[in-house]
C-alpha cells in the first residue's frame, strides 16, 4: 500500500532574492521523492528564481501562478 503524498507549505512572503530560491532548494534537499511543496512569496524574482531551482534540481513545477504581487509555486520532488 502507497502512502499518502506528503505536502509541506512554505511561506516566504517578505523575503528577498535570493532567499526564496535559498530556503526553497533547502526543503527540496530536506524532502522525500514525492514530496509535495507549495511555496508562496512576493520576491518578483522568484518568477525566475523558482523554475530555474526546479530544473536544477529535477524537480517537477506542477502549477505557478500569480495574484495581486502573491506567486504561489507547487513543486513535487522528483
Amino acid at each position: 500500500m502507497k502512502a499518502a503524498a506528503v505536502t509541506v507549505a512554505l511561506d516566504l512572503k517578505g523575503l528577498k532574492c535570493p532567499l526564496p530560491a535559498l530556503r526553497t532548494r533547502k526543503a527540496l534537499a530536506q524532502a522525500t521523492a514525492g514530496t509535495r511543496l507549495v511555496v508562496t512569496c512576493t520576491d518578483p524574482m522568484a518568477v525566475i528564481d523558482i523554475p530555474h531551482l526546479v530544473h536544477e534540481t529535477g524537480a517537477v513545477l506542477e502549477t505557478q501562478e500569480v495574484e495581486a504581487g502573491l506567486l504561489t509555486f507547487v513543486l513535487v520532488k522528483a
